[in-house]
């Protein structure tokens, strides 16, 4: 069975497979000779990962996947977004070599940073532009939670991350400064300081080449994160003089924590100290990313692999800001939407750039849940390749939700419900076993409709008038209803006399009957399957809403 998940990965086409495998290829090229890397390859194609492993010594470290966090404002969906989308290849590499390879995720943090301006939003806004300038993991927390504002942001991207069930290890830059982690590649750049900089002045303006330094130093007197011109380097002693504004000429060791780097130089010294081996980015950083790992090669490293994200977009088009908070927060999304239909939107088309915003998360619930649908009856090559296969790490659950998000709001509406009370009742007679323990996704779906729909599609719900061929089709719709039998949970009874209907009064397309039903009935642009809406609901109540909506009294309410 494992060796079949080794073929089924070795094949797949999204893009988590396609990653594990340009990553196998990198990790055996960075480890391993020519001649070593051909024998191992072909004991991996033939399931062999863990005969590789006990021949190769080079291949039993573990294979790094790394994602960065900016503690400067709060954690927003695209941080959110790396490590799921990480999480998703370093699944598939582990199919793709029989789970034998070691694999560690770490997220790190650039809490050293400087504070370079005070973010929107943000509560006690005069304590923290006190603080501008100095490391983050040194700015008093404006929350007043957290004995910094680093470790505040650094706590709740860990709450969320840990709610998740991720499996990663969190790096704090601070703690890796200071704790001598980072010292033998911070002395090696002091050694390579001329390299580095042919590297990146090339990049810069012509003011900002004039005091570039990939070293800022920690001023021992204002505790800030100084932006100056490097004096002189003294390579046998690891220091460096520098022009402190606060304390004239001073020098420092570069290693302890008492300077951090810029972050280019940063991201290629972590990759080298860590020997990070993935790592992906947003388009925006490609530039970035190829400068960066021109100095890791430079400090002796080898730029990891990896691949560049299209970003996220707010409602009106323009690129998401964690300093703005111009979109969706994680909070946010879980508010209104299950954690599995975040994950949905994650993994599809990374490469495309997409809307973050409120009006996603219906679509992005019933997506996820017609994946989970679609998956039970394929067979294995198509299931390696469906998006739950990479969102549960292979091991999808059996049973979602009986009925559609779309339909629960549809419900709340029409029903004015308001607690999730209200709609269990409507459930007791179509499906009189259910509870909220037998049925979890379900009972969340509706907290989550109760939510949505009172914060969205009640501000903007509109009803209207039927003209005459839709009043009188609702009208004969509501006779057929009610020669069926009263009780009738039957939604596939229903859905057919709904299609007759707009059969017999020439609707054609039939999409035209059916949006009259969702204008006039629910006051909306579109539905969830009309007859299992009715049948839910009640069909003696249905039948009053739609004589209700053929007379025109729902636009009086």
């Amino acid at each position: 069975m494992l060796q079949n998940l080794e073929t089924l990965a070795r094949d797949a086409k999204s893009w988590p497979f396609e990653q594990a495998r340009n990553l196998l290829a990198h990790v055996l090229k960075k480890r391993l000779s020519d001649a070593d890397r051909n024998a191992a390859r072909l004991l991996i194609d033939a399931g062999k990962t863990g005969e590789a492993l006990a021949t190769f010594e080079a291949l039993r470290r573990p294979v790094i996947f790394e994602t960065g966090y900016g503690p400067s404002g709060l954690p927003h969906m695209g941080t959110f977004g790396e490590v799921a989308r990480t999480t998703m290849v370093r699944n598939a590499f582990r199919a793709l070599t029989g789970d034998h390879w070691a694999t560690r995720l770490i997220a790190f943090s650039d809490d050293m940073d400087g504070l370079r301006k005070v973010p929107d939003g943000i509560p006690n806004p005069e304590m923290l532009a006190e603080d501008l300038h100095k490391p983050l993991k040194v700015v008093r927390d404006p929350f007043g939670t957290h004995d910094s504002f680093g470790a505040h942001n650094n706590a709740r991207l860990r709450a969320f991350l840990d709610g998740f069930g991720f499996e990663y290890e969190f790096l704090s830059s601070t703690e890796q400064y200071r704790s001598g982690r980072f010292d033998t590649t911070l002395l090696t750049l002091l050694e390579r300081f001329d390299a580095v900089q042919a590297i990146m002045l090339p990049t810069l303006g012509p003011e900002r080449r004039e005091t570039y330094s990939p070293f800022l130093p920690v001023s021992p007197v204002t505790g800030q994160v100084l932006q100056v011109p490097t004096l002189e380097r003294n390579v046998s002693k690891g220091t460096i003089v520098f022009d402190d504004p606060a304390g004239g000429r001073t020098e420092l060791p570069v290693t302890g924590g008492h300077v951090k780097l810029q972050w280019k130089p940063d991201w290629a010294m972590r990759w080298t100290a860590l020997d990070v081996d993935y790592e992906m980015s947003g388009k925006d950083l490609i530039e970035s990313v190829r400068e960066s790992g021109k100095i890791c090669r430079a400090l002796g490293g080898v730029p990891p692999e990896g691949f560049n994200f299209e970003l996220f977009l707010d409602i009106e088009g323009k690129k998401i800001s964690k300093s703005k908070g111009n979109g969706l927060t994680m909070d946010e999304w879980l508010r209104y939407g299950t954690p599995e239909s975040l994950s949905w939107y994650m993994f599809q088309s990374p490469k495309s750039a997409k809307s973050l915003h409120f009006n996603v998360i219906p679509r992005a619930i019933d997506d996820y849940l017609a994946f989970i649908e679609a998956y039970r009856t394929q067979e294995p090559a198509k299931r390696i390749d469906n998006a739950v296969w990479s969102i549960h790490a292979g091991d999808p659950p059996a049973h979602t939700s009986p009925v559609s998000f779309a339909l629960l709001l549809n419900l709340v509406g029409v029903a004015n419900a308001s607690s999730k009370a209200q709609l269990w009742a409507y459930f007791a007679r179509y499906l009189p076993d259910a509870t909220p323990d037998s049925e979890p996704l379900l009972d969340q779906l509706m907290e989550r409709a109760l939510n949505y729909y009172e914060d969205f599609v009640k501000p903007t719900k509109s009803y209207r008038l039927p003209d005459a061929r839709e009043k009188a089709a609702l009208l004969d719709l509501a006779d057929r209803l009610k020669a069926l039998p009263g009780d009738t949970t039957d939604g596939e009874m229903i859905q057919g006399e709904v299609y007759a209907v707009g059969k017999a009064h020439e609707f054609e397309p039939l999409r035209g009957w059916f949006a009259a039903l969702y204008e006039v009935l629910l006051g909306a642009a579109q539905g969830p399957r009309f007859g299992s809406f009715a049948a839910i609901y009640g069909l003696t109540q249905t039948i009053a809403l739609i004589e209700d909506g053929a007379e025109g009294r729902l636009t009086q309410a």
